[in-house]
């Protein structure tokens, strides 16, 4: 199942099926966020920090910041010069900023913020925690889902499940939900992120397992080196999900287990790893940086500086590569 040459024929065909077709979207859930969701559902612009008309958007998730409130890591992407943002964690009541407990109305204050300093939404992380219930796993995806829409982010990510048991309620969830949120504007991704879906081949058996085209891959560099303790070269990873990719969450590595590290400076090969992307058909889009150095994380101003040579280091990664 996990072959690099599958079609896309074989992609599109009917995903499963839950029985549970009782998602009551409330009306005024619809009315509050149509205004929202039609501004999401725009084009994302060209970056500033790249030429006018690339096809890469170079943005950084609120990650490096998060033992700081959700709008200090606003304030910082914004000055180091990204323009577009992504929705990770931050302190606050729950460590991830949207989950499927949050409620629509913080969501879309978020979008708010967000779009206040001059930033577009390129991705929220939101996953939910799933049971062996498909149905109960469905409704909580539904809302994130929602709070994506209502936030302005077209794609919504996903860390899968490590767990045996749950693989098979959890994805018949995301293969249940995936026509509802492609009708909304919201993309659904998953990345490498340990457990069944710690490589390339176990994301494309999870992605082909789903079997339906608004569910792919975001792929994530240093995840690949850190869940193979060092021992899987991204760049031949790569090699196994053309056709897939559609994101990237910017993250580098150093050994023995590191992954707060400033993208350029440690092991992975990014300008090999584009490239290998790029020859399997990823050759634009989202590059949102995930880590950071950041030393014990309270300075606020040191992690911002190493957000611009994040940002300068891709601007010339993406002209070399050009």
């Amino acid at each position: 199942m996990s072959n690099s040459t599958t079609t896309a024929a074989a992609l599109a065909r009917a995903p499963w099926r839950c029985t549970d077709r009782a998602l009551d979207r409330r009306s005024f859930v619809r009315r509050a966020t149509a205004a929202l969701v039609a501004g999401a559902l725009a084009p994302l612009p060209a970056c500033r920090t790249v030429a006018p008309g690339s096809r890469w958007q170079i943005g950084c998730y609120t990650r490096p910041w998060d033992q700081h409130d959700y709008r200090v890591a606003l304030d910082a992407i914004a000055e180091a010069g990204f323009r577009y943002a992504g929705i990770m964690t931050a302190k606050g009541k729950s460590w991830v900023i949207i989950s499927a407990e949050t409620s629509l109305e913080a969501a879309a204050d978020v979008g708010t913020e967000v779009r206040r300093r001059g930033l577009r939404t390129a991705s929220v992380y939101g996953d939910f925690k799933p049971t062996a219930d498909v149905a109960s796993n469905v409704r909580a995806l539904s809302r994130l889902v929602g709070h994506c829409a209502a936030c302005g982010s077209p794609d919504l990510l996903l860390g899968g499940t490590g767990e045996a048991s749950l693989h098979e309620p959890y994805y018949r969830a995301i293969a249940e939900v995936c026509p509802e949120a492609q009708s909304r504007g919201v993309r659904l991704t998953i990345k490498p992120h340990g457990g069944r879906n710690a490589t390339g081949p176990q994301c494309r058996e999870a992605i082909e397992g789903v079997r339906h085209p608004n569910f792919r891959l975001w792929y994530d560099p240093g995840n690949i080196y850190y869940y193979s303790d060092g021992a899987l070269d991204p760049v031949a990873d790569a090699a196994t999900v053309d056709g897939l990719v559609v994101g990237m969450s910017v993250k580098d590595f150093l050994p023995p287990k590191e992954v707060m590290v400033t993208p350029g400076t440690g092991r992975v090969d990014f300008a090999g790893v584009l490239r290998r992307l790029g020859a399997g058909g990823f050759r634009g889009g989202p590059l949102v940086v995930e880590c950071l150095a950041r030393g014990d994380g309270q300075d606020v101003r040191r992690i911002t500086a190493q957000a611009v040579q994040a940002r300068q280091f891709l601007e010339s990664l993406i002209s070399g590569l050009a």
